[in-house]
């Protein structure tokens, strides 16, 4: 039986050990799709209390319930941080971050990182998968020279891929599952591995011819939404400029049947994905001597929407005869989505922070972020407060910056002194201020 028909059993068979590298927003999901799906699961991560909390049933996921960590753990799901027992997987899928650094150029130190900690480790028969975002090459020459170093011969007792994360957290409507996954192997019979791997948990596999074309397909899925989120913003400065609802216009424009898909404006860009993964692309593209202007004209209107909403509030205080100096504003809704615990890339922080260095006294509320994480940019000593009417009252503005469901958004309105609206919630209220 040759090596590949070895892989395939052993996957057909679900005696394959999947080993999930990076135990976050995209490693979670997938190995509780790879657990239901008959397979046991090993989950390393460099963080001992998250390793201890999934070992005791407890999701770090707001949208993840606890019952889905206990599912995988009577399939025989552990967390660990001893990476030795990558020798004991067939399959190992890599799902850390990929962030840009303080220059905006791609660190894969994490990736790296955990490279370095599993190379020991590689052995004949496993499949390698990266799924963190990253730009077009990373795989053939970041990842294969590791495994070339440890005498293994990639397409014939080792298999690499590169298969980008589609993770859209909160949304009811997809799931892993039945999310297409997009596929690119740096051999024929990587990519036959590959695509017998994810069909055996997902329902529709995507084959592409390489692992760079793999790469390069995820950069332009989120780029697609980065530049048409950068028009919309554009449009809704231009729309308030001239005295008109930009939802309105949207909503209008959406009815075509062909043509035309509605993206809405709001106080810049979240997630882990749109505000970084276009830097990806026009960092690589220099090597090339080509400039992406389109795509780096369309991050400089989202990074501008932060002040925007801020000078929007300046003028709104100014009008009341109050100075945004000394101010008490509310920030309500500071995750990066509706409904969502994720403060990746949020645009909350970044209007929290220019409203603090204008002299503010900056608060927030937001249920699902109950207190205000350590991030690698943004740092704020506080904890969500209560909404009421008494505290609403308390302050001298409200910035809905993030449109979560639970909010009483009739209690807002009716209280707040001065309310600005970010996500159009309020949209046919003249004395709310649209920014």
């Amino acid at each position: 039986m040759s090596a590949l028909d070895s892989f395939k059993e052993k996957i057909d068979g679900r005696s394959a050990v999947i080993g999930v590298l990076g135990m976050g927003y995209v490693g979670i999901p997938l190995a509780i799709s790879m657990a239901n799906a008959g397979f046991r699961v090993i989950g390393f991560d460099i963080n001992k209390p998250h390793i201890e909390g999934l070992n005791n049933n407890k999701s770090s996921i707001k949208h993840i319930p606890d019952s889905d960590i206990k599912m995988m753990k009577s399939a025989g799901f552990y967390a660990t941080d001893d990476f030795s027992k990558t020798a004991e997987c067939e399959v190992l899928i890599i799902c850390v971050p990929t962030p840009l650094d303080k220059t905006r150029e791609p660190d894969l130190s994490f990736v790296t990182a955990t490279m370095d900690m599993i190379s020991p480790y590689l052995r004949r028969g496993q499949l390698l998968s990266l799924e963190s975002t990253t730009w077009p090459g990373t795989t053939t020459q970041i990842l294969l020279p590791y495994v070339e170093r440890a005498a293994l011969t990639v397409g014939e007792d080792f298999y690499l891929i590169y298969s980008p994360e589609r993770e859209d957290p909160a949304n009811a409507d997809f799931s892993t599952r039945t999310i297409p996954k997009v596929v690119g192997g740096y051999t024929e019979a990587c990519l036959e591995a590959g695509t017998v791997l994810y069909e055996s948990f997902i329902d529709t596999i995507v084959p592409v011819s390489s692992t760079e074309a793999s790469e390069m397909v995820k950069l332009l899925e989120n780029i697609y939404r980065s530049v048409n989120i950068g028009l919309v913003n554009e449009m809704k400065v231009v729309a308030d400029a001239m005295g008109l609802d930009i939802f309105e216009i949207i909503d209008a424009a959406k009815t075509k049947p062909f043509g035309f898909t509605a993206f809405y404006p709001g106080p810049g860009i979240g997630g882990h994905c749109i505000p970084i993964d276009p830097f990806y692309l026009t960092w690589k593209a220099r090597e090339f001597g080509v400039h992406t202007r389109f795509i780096e004209l369309a991050g400089e209107i989202n990074a501008a929407m932060p002040q925007y909403v801020v000078d929007k509030t300046v003028r709104a205080l100014n009008q009341a005869g109050k100075s945004l100096k000394g101010a008490n504003v509310l920030a309500l809704g500071i995750a990066y989505k509706r409904d969502v615990d994720d403060m990746r890339e949020s645009p909350s922080a970044v209007v929290m922070e220019l409203l603090q260095e204008w002299g503010a006294n900056v608060a927030y509320s937001d249920s699902n972020v109950p207190v205000f994480p350590k991030m690698r940019k943004h740092q704020f000593d506080l904890s969500s407060v209560d909404l009421n009417p008494e505290n609403i009252a308390g302050y001298d503005a409200v910035i809905l910056l993030t449109d979560h469901t639970d909010f009483d958004y009739e209690m807002i309105r009716e209280n707040a002194a001065i309310l600005i609206d970010t996500r159009g919630k309020f949209r046919d209220d003249t004395s709310v201020v649209r920014a």
